[in-house]
This record gives structure tokens, sequence and C-alpha cells, in this order.
């Protein structure tokens, strides 16, 4: 089982954190058609993050549920309910600000992990604004959208027809993953949507009817327990490399030894 920051006393946070790495997973409140929970991008996001903080004998904070609002071309809109959200300037003021109280603390290394889509041009805004009052200093931090860390030929080998990460909304991998953790909140419905939309489009009017299906845009089909495993430990092994080799940080010194 994962450390839980939010389970430690006061009195002794300072010294469990000291230099250690924090692991803070952002989910959201989302429809995700009629096979899934509101609860996905949260459930998959504290899945992640449980492994990676024991990679590195880290601790989580609890997953924050409330998100960016669902866009039609991406999570399929307001149009269908259930979906709790806030405005996208809300978003960034709130992250912001819990970032800035969380770099109180000494914590030498950050990773969060993002579950929700529209949410990551809005966590790297606040993760930006925090790094330019220099409250970051020299720590390590590493955002992500899980998906991102997907290697190309993962889906390519493993995914007939695969749509693109942007169409990928309660379709086969969400399913998938949500079938290896909670297969208890999976319903038996199968929907397939043979049309999923374009990246990087923003349209209006929209037709929810033709972009999706009862909130889905893309396949299901060939959803498994078996495939969410796969790609869970896909996700985890590619996190906890890149963390370990500090893929990319200007900071990273020659020979230096990760914990």
């Amino acid at each position: 089982m994962p450390r839980e920051l939010a389970d430690l006393t006061s009195a002794e946070v300072l010294d469990r954190v000291e230099g250690g790495t924090v692991v803070w997973p952002l989910g959201a409140t989302e429809q995700h058609g009629p096979h899934l929970p509101l609860s996905v991008d949260s459930v998959l996001a504290e899945a992640f993050a449980g492994p990676i903080a024991d990679a590195f004998q880290g601790f989580t904070l609890p997953v924050q549920a409330i998100a960016a609002r669902s866009l039609p071309q991406s999570g399929g809109g307001l149009s269908f309910p259930g979906t709790v959200h806030v405005n996208g300037d809300t978003l960034v003021r709130f992250l912001r600000e819990a970032l800035q109280s969380l770099f109180r603390l000494p914590l030498g290394r950050l990773v969060v992990v993002n579950g929700h889509f529209e949410n990551e041009p809005f966590l790297f805004e606040a993760l930006d604004q925090v790094r330019q009052e220099g409250l970051i200093g020299d720590r390590e931090v590493f955002a992500f959208s899980w998906w991102n860390l997907v290697q190309d030929s993962w889906p390519a080998t493993e995914i007939t027809g695969f749509p693109g990460w942007h169409a990928e909304h309660a379709g086969v991998t969400e399913t998938s993953l949500m079938l290896h953790l909670r297969p208890d909140l999976v319903t038996d419905l199968r929907p397939c949507h043979d049309r999923p939309p374009r990246a990087g489009v923003y349209l209006h009017p929209v037709d929810v009817d033709q972009i999706t299906n009862q909130g889905v845009l893309s396949s299901t089909s060939g959803s498994s327990a078996e495939l969410g495993e796969k790609l869970f430990r896909h996700v985890i092994e590619q996190a906890v490399a890149m963390i370990r080799d500090g893929a990319g940080l200007l900071s990273r010194k020659a020979g230096k030894r990760e914990q």
C-alpha cells in the first residue's frame, strides 16, 4: 500500500518528507458513457500514483477529483449528466495555490500524475507560474498525463484501429484499465463509436449524437482485464524509468544515483 502524506502528523511531516518524493494524482468527476463510472479519471490517476510513490519510497497526496470541464471533442462534453467541473482560470488558481503550499514542505521531488485530458494545459500553466515565483528552486518536478508515457509501439501492436489518445475517452484503454483495477464499477455494456473526432478541432454547434455514442468517442471492442493489466504495468515502468533517469532535467549531475 502506498504511504499517504495525509496520514502523517504535523509533528512528523517535515522529517518524513525531507528530500523525498511526493506524488499527486489529478483526476476528474466526468461522464464516461453508460458502462464506466464518473470516477474513471480519478481511479486511474490514483492507481498509477501508488506504485510510482512506492518505487521511490515516497508519499501520495489525496486525489484531486474536481477538474476542468469536459469538452465535446475529447471528453464527450457537458451534454451528458454527471460531470462536475470548474472553469480553467479557477483550476489554474487552485492548482497554483495548492502547489505554493505544497512547496513549503522540504520535499525533493514532486510527481503529478494526471488522468483527465482537459486538465493538462492548466496544470502546466500553474506549475510554470509557481516556477516563475521561485518556489520550486532546484527540486525535481515531473508532471504528465499517464497516456503520454505510453510508447507509440504499444497501441500499434496491442489495439486494432487505435484512434489516438484524444479520442480514447471511455474507449478500449480506459475500459480495460477499469476492468483490471475496478471491475466492480464496469457494466456489461460495450458501446462503440466508429467516427472518432479529430484532434485539436473546436466545433460549434456540436451534434453530440454524431461525435459520440452516449458519451463514448471511440471503440470499446477488445477491452479486457488482461489488456488493462498490460497497459497499467507499461505505464508504471515508463514513469519509474523516466523519473529515475531524470530524463530532461537540467540539474542532473553525471553519475548521480537516484533514490
